[in-house]
């Protein structure tokens, strides 16, 4: 069959997708895989086809505009919080009729539709419509997928990236929708996939797929899931950190307890700044038996007075290689940081950057045993921050809790695994062309 797997241009998204579209290049599907021409050549050096659609997304243009319009850093996420901004709540108590619509309000026309403009649309379903993929695999953000799949008769799918927050904040607001009477039935989702699908023509009108997918492909471990009622595939995380090669001092076991730093890649690259001072953090545990690899970019080193003599400063290296050899890491919470972390049985201190779905998955993963977070990082102590690491390296249910996690992430199936299952999906799914 052939599949197009979609993305708006953000290479961590595109990153997860990589290994799931290799799985069914690998066992003789046709693969292409589709991005704003930002991403054409980091697509094509995964070895996968890339298909340029629309124009080119400037990320980093689209976020400073965004950041312009909700505050500075300091007050970022209380800001995105009162814009509606953020879609992080999971308090039923709190997911009303009027929080809900305002976060549909803010994300489709200040996020969704800034990441899947018409032009990215426009040339997604053209090319859909030409080449007749049987299944279109889109990123959580990328509703373009669900459009063109629409469009063209292909069976959809989700492939979640993290927690399915979307899929917890729509289930909400649904409910609230349904008890509305019908001239107070706003839904912003509605109105605009409904608006695009009429805009190609298409006959038949919005429905929920468009926001949850036909079905949805779910690399998150189900403890940690929401208890959502969404047909899901469960696949075992597999990470692809992009082209890299491993440094020699990889190779050998560190004498000391290894403990990566890391902001990850979307958060230095994409979002810009740091959340917390990089080097509060390195000289709190500056006097600590232990071997830091704090993983810097150039400009995160310009704001360093020094760099303290039990840290290794690196611009990057693949963490799939580097956190099998950590007793520990510190991190963001970025969901490539977060998984990987998992996948390796890893205890993790998070410093959340409070984007996307971050703070909630630090909570899980605390409640799991696995690792603590930092609650308010505009406070960050160097105290609080030692002594959390140091129960982490010190305590055995930290490790144990962690390998745990890891066996429940390696007793999912595998992208392999789940090909014919998303073939027969695909059959049940496909619509008349």
């Amino acid at each position: 069959m052939r599949v197009l797997f979609t993305t708006f241009a953000a290479k961590t998204h595109m990153f997860a997708q990589v290994p799931m579209a290799w799985a069914l290049h690998t066992a003789g599907h046709e693969v292409y895989l589709a991005s704003q021409p930002d991403l054409a050549e980091l697509i094509s050096r995964t070895g996968l086809t890339a298909v340029g659609v629309g124009d080119p997304l400037n990320l980093e243009e689209q976020l400073e505009a965004v950041n312009e319009n909700v505050g500075d850093d300091a007050n970022r996420s209380q800001d995105e919080a009162e814009v509606g901004l953020d879609m992080s709540e999971e308090d039923p108590a709190k997911l009303t009729w009027d929080h809900t619509l305002k976060v549909f309000t803010a994300m489709t026309s200040m996020v969704f539709q800034n990441e899947c403009p018409e032009s990215m649309m426009d040339d997604l379903v053209d090319f859909s419509r030409s080449w007749r993929p049987d299944l279109i695999v889109w990123d959580t953000m990328t509703f373009g997928g669900a459009v063109a799949a629409r469009a063209s008769g292909a069976a959809h799918a989700r492939l979640l990236y993290g927690l399915d927050i979307v899929g917890n904040t729509r289930a909400a607001f649904t409910r609230h929708l349904d008890s509305m009477p019908p001239e107070s039935r706003d839904d912003p989702m509605a109105e605009w996939l409904g608006f695009t699908l009429e805009r190609y023509g298409c006959d038949s009108g919005f429905a929920e797929d468009m926001v949850v997918g036909d079905f949805s492909i779910d690399q998150f471990p189900q403890s940690m899931r929401f208890p959502l009622d969404v047909a899901t595939v469960p696949v075992r995380y597999s990470p692809y950190n992009g082209p890299a090669v491993v440094p020699d001092w990889l190779y050998d076991p560190p004498k000391s307890p290894r403990v990566c730093v890391t902001l990850g890649l979307s958060h230095r690259d994409e979002r810009g700044g740091d959340r917390a001072s990089i080097g509060d953090l390195l000289a709190a545990i500056s006097d600590l038996d232990v071997e830091v690899i704090a993983t810097l970019n150039a400009a995160q080193l310009k704001s360093l007075p020094s760099i303290p003599d039990n840290v290794r400063v690196v611009d990057f290296v693949p963490l799939n290689a580097l956190l099998p050899t950590c007793a520990a890491v510190i991190h963001h919470g970025g969901s490539g940081t977060l998984t990987t972390a998992m996948l390796h049985g890893v205890p993790q201190l998070i410093v959340p950057h409070m984007v996307w779905d971050s703070i909630n998955t630090a909570r899980r993963l605390e409640e799991y045993g696995a690792g603590h977070y930092v609650r308010d990082i505009d406070r960050l102590s160097g105290g609080e921050l030692r002594a959390q690491l140091v129960k982490l390296l010190t305590e055995q249910s930290y490790k144990d809790n962690a390998a745990k996690l890891r066996r429940e992430m390696l007793g999912t199936p595998s992208p392999n695994d789940i090909v014919p299952v998303l073939e027969n999906l695909t059959g049940e799914y496909r619509r008349a062309r």
